[in-house]
């Protein structure tokens, strides 16, 4: 039996296409959310979902849900996810885990409490076969060990241009380093599997609001260019540029060994893989992907404006559906499922992970020098002052 889905969303397309997928694969959505009653009901009537409200736990407390999909603004993502645990609901949880490390440190947490639920992020390119295909040729050690990483990626402006939104806002989770990097950050280590321990960047705003927009200050990056010291000696540069008039969105991913590259370049139907290996010269070295759009009737599609950069982060989401299907259909039970059908999802602690590196590259913008990747265990003291004056008048009184 498949889980019930309760979703959590925010002005966008990607659920207009994501919730008539989830029930082409058998998944009943029994409720909706949104900031308002309003768009509540909007969102309800367009997708044809029972149930909607403004208020997180009429959700939460469904009887009828059992997993939730939470893709609101990020300022709301930890505290949903959290209670969601807490509650007894599988979370599958869109980028980023919070607005900082420390808010995802306690996505971490509730996860690890609550071992027997599925606690996931929604860093779904990991799930595209094309570096899938580039994970298993570096497994297989068809172009040596891994020397140089080289990515880029140019698209269109992320920024809502009608309305003030958290995503022009750098503190509330806007930003291409946030929006686009994160899942860069989190398909490189899935892919050579190794991790940052350095970085060293720049992040760059662009052009001020105009029109209605112009009294506001828009604070979210629209460039950022970064270089990560990865803990297996790998170097790895990433380069990402959002800019008002850019049309096409382009992905380019190179990974450079000691006996061979390999390269994926992003096309409107997926992607293609090429590449070459000395050590097997005569290896054939090259896979596209497919368009999972295409699955869906043209009438749903159309009436879904998708953006360029979307399309692959949609087609690894619908990929992340599936193998969702699977882990619970192999189970009688609606509560129970299958950890191997879900085991290449990206978890709450790599989530973490590309939180850190995100504010360790920001930490070296502002610095203008490297940063180390610091991973934290604990929360932080909300006021340090005081817990030292409290320290010091126990230790006197003593």
């Amino acid at each position: 039996m498949l889980p019930g889905i309760g979703i959590f969303i925010s002005a966008g397309t990607v659920m207009k296409v994501l919730v008539p997928y989830l029930r082409a694969k058998g998944f009943k959505v029994d409720s909706v959310w949104a900031q308002t009653q309003e768009a509540a009901k909007d969102a309800a009537e367009e997708l044809e979902i029972p149930f909607f409200t403004s208020k997180v736990d009429d959700v939460l407390l469904k009887k009828e849900v059992d997993l939730i999909i939470i893709m609101c603004p990020p300022i709301l993502h930890a505290q949903i996810a959290v209670k969601a645990l807490g509650i007894g609901k599988h979370v599958l949880c869109d980028k980023p885990g919070g607005l900082t490390q420390s808010e995802t440190l306690k996505m971490v947490h509730a996860a690890q409490y609550y071992p027997s639920l599925i606690s996931v992020m929604a860093y779904s390119l990991r799930f595209l076969p094309s570096f899938q295909y580039v994970r298993s040729v570096i497994n297989d050690k068809l172009i040596g060990e891994v020397n140089y990483c080289d990515i880029h990626v140019q698209l269109g402006s992320l920024i809502n241009q009608k309305n003030y939104d958290w995503t022009c806002e750098e503190g509330m989770g806007g930003g291409v380093l946030t929006m686009i990097g994160s899942h860069v950050i989190d398909v490189i280590s899935a892919v050579i599997r190794q991790r940052a321990t350095r970085v060293h960047g720049v992040t760059r705003r662009g052009l001020a609001a105009t029109g209605e927009m112009s009294i506001r200050r828009i604070t979210s990056d629209r460039f950022a260019s970064f270089n990560m010291e990865m803990n297996g000696g790998a170097l790895v540069t990433v380069t990402l540029n959002s800019q008002e008039g850019l049309k096409n969105f382009d992905i380019s991913f190179s990974v450079t060994g000691s006996q061979g590259f390999i390269t994926y370049r992003s096309d409107p139907s997926g992607g293609t893989v090429t590449g070459q290996s000395r050590v097997v010269p005569t290896a054939e070295i090259f896979h596209t992907d497919t368009d999972e759009l295409s699955f869906l009737p043209s009438s749903i599609v159309n009436n879904a404006p998708i953006q360029p950069h979307q399309r692959p982060y949609i087609n690894g989401l619908f990929r992340m559906v599936c193998a969702l299907r699977d882990a619970f259909s192999r189970v009688e039970d609606r509560s129970g499922w299958i950890k191997d059908a879900v085991s290449s999802a990206a978890t709450f602690e790599d989530g973490q992970y590309v939180m850190a590196v995100i504010e360790a590259v920001k930490r070296s913008s502002k610095m203008r020098e490297w940063s180390e990747v610091s991973i934290i265990y604990e929360e932080p003291d909300p006021n340090p002052v005081l817990s030292a004056a409290v320290r010091r008048s126990t230790i006197a009184a003593v």
